[in-house]
């Protein structure tokens, strides 16, 4: 069962580097199980989905990607990834609500959308926002449209999400009435309700992890919807509690250590053995510092995920394997 039965909107952000575009990816193949539709969408322009499934660069037109990941009958539905840039989503925004059409494309051509968009950035994260809106909520000005069980949107990072998504205070000073304000309006019904849930990804180091604090509060108090905290890139804890307990205080047997050089037919030089003492006590350094991290995670109140690092990079093999971790913990 999923933590999540409401959600129809996955909103995934978290610190650079964290692997958020990652961790969304792997949830759309997740949640595409039972013969669902899935769109997993981007708005910041790196054509990361494209990269990590292997695909042409994607336009801004829906497109199926991959069958997502079979439930136990053995069922799945699709994966659809949209690129969303200001400029494509202002074209349809005036061609469905406005009717313009070519008179629409006309204006792109004088730069005229360019110039909106630059002087009111808060109209540009309207546009994007609207767009996942329109996915969620598909009606009858979108006719023949796919509709999706789950919207999933690699978002904007932590530090940006709530000016991102709270798109009724941006247009505050720009517009007090008129179709832009109610658009915005009508979504953040849509962002606040139980129907979204904003999930963040952080690594167990200091940074991240008190990003990941001060994000949920600042959702919280923006009335936003906080969902999980996936933990992600997590190293393999290749030493056992007493041995990490040896190493951070340097009484690991080195005799023991040349021992099972020499049986595996290594060189067993005091330089080596020293050597590999020496990562030993880094690695259980890094492993304290990281189960400090945890508890930090822990205290946030949160479900939280954990997924390990990839060795091999991001395919596709991957990622369905980051997507079963996450089912099996119950996040989709």
């Amino acid at each position: 069962m999923s933590d999540w039965p409401k959600a129809r909107l996955h909103v995934v952000t978290g610190k650079g580097g964290t692997g958020k575009s990652t961790v969304a990816a792997a949830l759309a193949l997740a949640l595409a199980g039972h013969g669902k539709n899935v769109l997993l969408c981007e708005v910041e322009g790196r054509q990361g989905i494209a990269r990590m499934f292997d695909v042409d660069p994607l336009p801004f037109e829906e497109r199926r990607l991959t069958s997502g990941l079979p439930d136990a009958g053995g069922r799945a539905g699709a994966v659809h990834a949209l690129h969303i840039d200001p400029e494509s989503a202002l074209l349809e925004y005036l061609a469905l609500y406005y009717k313009l059409g070519r008179a629409g494309r006309a204006l792109d051509r004088f730069g005229i959308i360019e110039f909106a968009t630059t002087i009111a950035p808060g109209v540009r994260d309207v546009l994007l926002t609207g767009k996942i809106y329109e996915a969620v909520d598909r009606n009858s000005r979108n006719k023949g449209a796919t509709t999706y069980d789950a919207v999933v949107l690699d978002a904007p990072p932590t530090g940006r999400i709530v000016q991102f998504l709270n798109v009724s205070e941006q247009v505050a000073g720009l517009a007090k009435v008129g179709p832009i304000r109610s658009q915005a309006d009508t979504m953040m019904g849509l962002f606040r309700s139980a129907r979204t849930v904003v999930h963040l990804v952080t690594v167990l180091e200091e940074m991240p992890v008190q990003e990941t604090g001060d994000g949920i509060a600042e959702l919280m108090a923006a009335d936003l919807p906080v969902g999980g905290v996936v933990t992600n890139l997590l190293r393999p804890q290749d030493l056992p509690a007493p041995a990490l307990a040896a190493a951070r205080s340097g009484t690991l047997d080195a005799e023991a250590v040349r021992a099972d050089l020499e049986g595996a037919g290594l060189g067993t030089e005091d330089a080596l053995v020293e050597d590999l003492l020496g990562l030993a006590r880094d690695h259980a350094d890094r492993r304290e510092l990281e189960e400090t991290q945890r508890t930090r995670v822990a205290g946030l109140g949160r479900p939280s995920y954990e997924l390990p690092r990839l060795t091999g990079g991001v395919d596709l093999g991957a990622l369905h394997d980051l997507a079963r971790a996450l089912r099996e913990q119950g996040m989709a």
